[in-house]
């Protein structure tokens, strides 16, 4: 998808839907509301058809449609009592309060503050402490976790009734672009969370690239059967998603809710990962789209060939965090004959992919991370700041109107994140090849991936640091066939065994992010040149620190 492509001029021509122009340096959907309440408010007219499929009620499953989420919407905007500008946190798991609990919040005018429901009572009262909401709205496992860590203010439980009489009018007025609108919490090199600062403008503008992507690819297979668009799209079935990511991940609030509710999709949540439920809940409600992680769709596919399941529904299968093993590629197509595969790359800091790649882009360099999106401006720099060439390493830096406003209330490492001319530093170290297609290499970022989720060495060492028996530590991830890394720690200690250590990270972070394995090193921890615990030779001797523990 290049701005030189005549489909892509055609599908972006003034007075279209996806009109391009440019706003402060950056291009932009120039028909696009300011709001994305706006945006929001013109999936109502879908009215009857099915929105989420929940299995949590007090009845078991819950089928709710477009008209019954926009009412509950309006019954809880009309309680909130916030001003715009307001700051509303959320916490619950995956479900239907949530996703009404986001509209709210955004048609009251104020700014989501999505939680991680997975931490801790102390990590989830430091987040609420450090963007000082108006309210916080939970579920109830979650509201009793906030209390139990020392949380004070005011908390509304969405899964209990709520009070009649007490709804008032939402008048307020209109966001400006750039106004803040939503607030996801990401860790950095630093260990402790932040609150990424996501605007309307940046969330619309991921949101509407997404809707360009799928447009696109309609126009091209219109293009390469020779038949007019109307046809293919009469063809194909009404979108289905399994929502797997977590809502509070940008992955699960863009692509696993907000852009199927936009599309008139159907959303069946998932409480929790699991595979045999997974393939029951693909041939019940004809899932058409999943975006998962390798470990998962590895799973799956198991899964769906001991239970000799139909996937045939499946018509889009999206991974990110790693390339796909040829094998699994080969199972994938064999259960899902009429899946089209894709790989995203992007991040919380802006608001979604940045690059992507699909069917026959996806299967021409499949250990890429896609090509960069119309929207996206990106360069690979050199540790001096001048440009890579092709093929060469360097970190991966962007600049589009999808870029976060900020930190929040962090001003210096706002200014270290973003440069003044609008450059975010993703921290990724990556090239891009002849053709387009851009290739991670690296991290600058101390993180590891397993099983989907960011695990951020820095945070977890900080948490072993806190141990008494504790001289020095480090943490990093090692592969794993399922779960793509497995996070370890080597330790300079006495006095402590592995059991202890694991569950002393376990009862003060969310538990996926405790060590799979602790070695002892019995003595100070190797050095590189500039005196940094060496993670390289760590990674070396695991085997050895390993079988001596």
């Amino acid at each position: 998808m290049t701005r030189g492509d005549p489909v892509f001029a055609a599908v972006t021509a003034p007075g279209t839907p996806f009109e391009i122009g440019e706003t402060d340096g950056v291009r932009t959907f120039v028909n696009a509301p300011t709001d994305l309440a706006q945006l929001v408010e013109s999936a109502r007219r879908f009215g009857d058809r099915t929105l989420v499929v929940d299995f949590d009620g007090p009845a078991g499953e819950r089928r709710l449609s477009y008209d019954d989420v926009f009412a509950w919407r309006d019954r809880v905007a009309g309680q909130l009592g916030i001003s715009r500008g307001d700051r509303v946190a959320i916490c619950m798991r995956n479900r239907a309060e949530w996703i009404v609990a986001f509209l709210a919040v955004i048609q009251a005018g104020g700014v989501a503050a999505v939680l991680n429901s997975r931490g801790s009572p102390p990590e989830l009262v430091a987040m609420i402490e450090d963007v000082t909401p108006a309210l916080v709205l939970a579920d109830a496992e979650r509201a009793a976790a906030i209390r139990e860590g020392g949380y004070q203010g005011p908390i509304l439980d969405l899964t209990q009734p709520l009070e009649a009489g007490n709804n008032r009018p939402v008048e307020t007025g209109v966001a400006a672009p750039r106004d803040p609108c939503a607030i996801l919490f990401t860790s950095g090199t630093t260990g402790r969370v932040k609150g990424a600062v996501l605007s309307h403008r940046s969330l619309i503008t991921g949101l509407l690239g997404t809707q360009l992507t799928g447009s696109m690819v309609l126009h091209n297979l219109a293009k390469q059967y020779g038949v007019p668009v109307e046809t293919i799209m009469q063809q194909v079935p009404n979108q289905a998603i399994l929502l797997v990511s977590p809502l509070f991940h940008i992955s699960g609030l863009g692509s696993g809710f907000l852009a199927p509710m936009l599309s008139g999709g159907k959303i069946a949540i998932m409480r929790r990962w699991d595979a045999e439920e997974a393939v029951h809940l693909i041939e019940k409600e004809q899932v058409t789209q999943l975006s998962t992680v390798p470990t998962m769709l590895w799973d799956l596919v198991n899964r769906a060939q001991l239970a000799n399941a139909d996937l045939g529904s499946l018509r889009n299968i999206g991974s990110g965090g790693q390339a796909l093993p040829l094998n699994l590629l080969e199972e994938v197509h064999r259960l899902c004959p009429k899946a089209m595969l894709g790989v995203g790359y992007g991040m919380t800091e802006t608001s979604g992919a940045i690059a992507q790649a699909v069917g026959e882009d996806f299967l021409r360099a499949r250990a890429s991370a896609g090509r960069v999106l119309p929207l996206v401006d990106l360069q690979i720099v050199r540790p001096d700041g001048s440009l890579c060439g092709n093929n060469e390493s360097g970190e991966i830096m962007v600049r589009s109107a999808m870029v976060m406003n900020g930190y929040w209330n962090r001003p210096e490492e706002t200014a270290k994140a973003i440069t003044d001319e609008g450059w975010l530093h993703t921290g990724d170290i990556g090239y891009q090849d002849e053709d387009g297609f851009i290739f991670i290499v690296d991290r600058s970022k101390d993180m590891v991936i397993s099983g989907g989720e960011n695990i951020y060495c820095a945070e977890v060492e900080r948490v072993l640091s806190e141990l008494p028996q504790v001289r020095e530590c480090a943490t990093f991830g090692i592969p794993d066939d399922r779960l793509g890394e497995l996070l370890v720690a080597v330790l300079d200690a006495d006095g402590i065994d592995e059991r202890a250590v694991i569950d002393w990270v376990g009862e003060r972070l969310a538990r996926y992010k405790a060590p799979a394995r602790v070695a002892f090193s019995g003595g100070p921890l190797p050095r590189n040149h500039v005196h940094k615990i060496d993670k390289i030779a760590l990674r070396a001797a695991w085997p050895q620190l390993a079988a001596a523990n």
